[in-house]
């Protein structure tokens, strides 16, 4: 149980990592984005921002809770 629970933590982290980088390069676009085409693709730039941003957090919820069942289980 604990090696799954290790293993999926591990892929939660680098989900949280691909997901900021990829957060990071649509926040980077849309700033050239606006530059270049004067706001008109901003506004889906910032929805793509977004929705990285969420997903890293969401990523970032489900690997504290991998965290705190492994302590959990520590204990025990």
């Amino acid at each position: 149980m604990t090696t799954v629970l290790v293993i999926l933590l591990v892929l939660a982290m680098i989900f949280v990592v691909v997901s900021l980088v990829r957060g990071v390069i649509a926040f980077l676009q849309s700033y050239h984005a606006d530059i270049e085409s004067g706001g008109e693709r901003q506004k889906e730039m910032q929805l793509k921002q977004n929705r990285m941003m969420m997903n890293r957090i969401k990523f970032q919820f489900l690997a504290i809770v991998i965290v705190a069942i492994l302590l959990m289980l520590g204990h025990h």
